[in-house]
């Protein structure tokens, strides 16, 4: 990948993207959907289609203090000793030699972004990773997820950079269990998720709404499959957009798992890739409304590789200035997913 390391005269109104070859260094299984391919296909088309405004930069490994903020360290030794290797960590989750540095790289490409965008270097970011994340829990690996890269992003703007309240929104086709379970007794960090319903992993209701503190900062919106653009565009207008008015994040962190594209095989939504720049869009409003512009995206799923590289480069599109496209009507599904998660959240926030 372009590895373009910041100049003097950089201007914080570039869009950033962070990438590394060493992540294409993670091979499964011939056949595993989550391929190097999947970056090779969002490199070429982001490399014959150039956008402006954008710039790359080179990734570097998160520390194993900035991984132990969100991972315990029986599981972070574990990872350790696999290094080198090739190792089933997960029935799900199987390394190879390169494979612990590209998620430790991961990781770092996520913190780095986070570092950019808040210290004004750049506006926005995208970092393109793999292995993705949000499947990782405290103590283990799950889902083609070694460590939560968007978890730690997240306390890396809380610990290090000192942000206080820092949103996280997924729309990866599936739930975001460990990122719920890493910050659903917290205040500090509101999660919002839609995913599809019933699907891998399995968790997600509407009425997962956190523990304790945290109560009400936990949001999921469990979707029917063949749901498209305009019940997207619904939530993020009517579900999303009033809460974030309401928590004032200081950052929102995207996990963009492009898996709900109609192309996809692990999922059977039907977005578009004009459909992630809609919600691209009204997520970059909110940054710009709501928390100095702050926005970082990093990738999660998706497996059609010209539906994952048409989207991330109508995303990356977005968050270098260009006007998103509307959204279009809801149908039914989507306004009856709408309700019941305004239901399970009503005693929280206002709509």
């Amino acid at each position: 990948m372009p590895a373009t390391m910041l100049p003097s005269h950089a201007m914080a109104h570039d869009t950033l993207l962070v990438c590394d070859d060493r992540m294409l260094g993670h091979e499964q299984s011939p056949h595993h959907p989550e391929s190097p391919a999947r970056l090779r296909a969002i490199r070429d088309k982001l490399q014959s289609q150039p956008i402006a405004g954008t710039r790359w930069q080179s990734a570097t490994p998160a520390t194993r203090e900035q991984v132990l903020r969100v991972h315990h360290p029986i599981y972070v030794d574990a990872v350790d000793r696999a290094r080198g290797v090739a190792f089933d960590l997960d029935p799900d989750v199987l390394l190879a030699p390169g494979s612990v540095d590209a998620a430790y790289l991961a990781a770092g490409a996520g913190i780095a972004a986070v570092e950019a965008v808040v210290g004004g270097a750049a506006r926005r970011a995208f970092a393109l990773v793999r292995p993705p994340g949000h499947h990782a829990e405290h103590s283990m690996a799950m889902g083609f997820c070694v460590f939560s890269n968007i978890a730690a992003a997240a306390e890396h703007a809380r610990v290090a950079l000192g942000l206080s309240r820092v949103l996280v929104i997924d729309w990866d086709v599936h739930h975001g269990n460990g990122t719920q379970h890493l910050f659903e007794g917290r205040r500090d960090v509101l999660v919002f998720n839609t995913h599809q319903s019933p699907h891998y992993p399995g968790t997600g209701a509407a009425g997962e709404v956190g523990n304790g503190d945290g109560r009400g900062f936990t949001v999921n919106v469990p979707l029917p499959g063949g749901l498209g653009d305009g019940d997207y565009a619904a939530i993020y207008r009517d579900l999303l957009t009033p809460i974030a008015e309401q928590f004032a994040p200081e950052l929102i962190l995207v996990s963009a798992g492009f898996d709900p594209h109609r192309d996809d095989p692990l999922g059977d939504m039907q977005v578009t890739a004009d459909g992630f720049a809609h919600l691209c869009g009204v997520v970059c409003d909110l940054a710009d409304r709501l928390a100095d512009g702050r926005v970082v995206l990093l990738l999660e799923g998706g497996y059609d590789l010209r539906g994952l590289a048409d989207s991330v480069h109508a995303c990356t599109a977005v968050l270098a200035g260009s006007t998103p496209p509307g959204g279009g009507p809801a149908s039914p599904g989507g306004e009856a997913a709408v309700r019941r998660a305004r239901a399970a959240q009503a005693l929280f926030w206002r709509f």
